[in-house]
């Protein structure tokens, strides 16, 4: 496959700790024009030690490996600062081991099962600077990205939810009553209570709600369940 670019050979490094799968793989791309693999490493610490001395353009790197896994390797790559880009070269589609290995600093994820054009293509994208994910895997990072963010949502939801918890129960009583547009004269009538006492249940509401005025403690007390089960008027401020 012909490189977009026209600049200098592409330096690759290949690092995997199996040794034929890591000699086919620099054969491989060793025969493709514009390509020059500068070393193998079976481990993270050689490939480190060859990356200074290289400095390699891309880095095929396998994640699964003994010792240093592929992904504290991307980590220990990073912190070189160096221009090296990592294309993660590995057997297993699993969505959290791509998401992680992306979220890492990897360029590319593709699997070795995958057509060698695929993994040429790969390389020639990330060298000039691109994003490589195979459609199928693109797929699965991101129906992953969008899990964990529900996932997240979900537990902010239930973080403010026990917000409430924190009322008393008469700032309960004084907060729903709110929720119905209800003046503080109106709602220290029917609680028969003062209308400064109303104001010091307000203000402590606003406290443990984290909030800042009446309409914000409304909307966060709807958004959370309370009151929910009478229907909304206008707020009446």
């Amino acid at each position: 496959m012909r490189r977009v670019d026209i600049r200098s050979n592409v330096k690759v490094l290949v690092v995997d700790d199996n040794f034929e799968h890591a000699a086919g793989i620099r054969e491989l791309v060793s025969l493709e024009g514009g390509y020059d693999v500068v070393g193998v490493a079976a481990n993270a610490d050689v490939a480190i030690s060859l990356i200074k001395k290289h400095h390699p353009d891309v880095v095929l790197m396998d994640i699964n490996m003994p010792d240093v896994d592929g992904i504290t390797a991307i980590q220990k790559i990073k912190k070189l600062e160096l221009t090296a880009k990592v294309v993660a070269l590995t057997g297993y589609d699993d969505s959290d081991l791509i998401y992680r290995t992306m979220k890492e600093g990897a360029r590319g994820y593709i699997l070795k099962t995958m057509a060698s054009t695929q993994l040429i293509y790969a390389i020639n994208e990330v060298a000039n600077g691109k994003i490589y994910l195979p459609p199928v895997l693109a797929a699965k990072f991101f129906d992953h990205f969008q899990k964990l963010v529900k996932e997240e949502d979900s537990q902010v939801y239930s973080s403010e939810e026990n917000l409430l918890s924190y009322l008393t129960q008469r700032e309960e009583e004084v907060l729903e009553l709110l929720t119905q547009g209800i003046t503080y004269k109106g709602v220290a009538g029917q609680l028969f209570i003062s209308e400064t006492t109303v104001k010091t249940h307000v203000n402590n509401i606003f406290q443990k709600l984290q909030v800042n005025d009446r309409t914000q403690a409304v909307l966060y007390a709807l958004n959370n369940g309370l009151g929910k089960k009478r229907k909304p008027i206008k707020l009446v401020v």
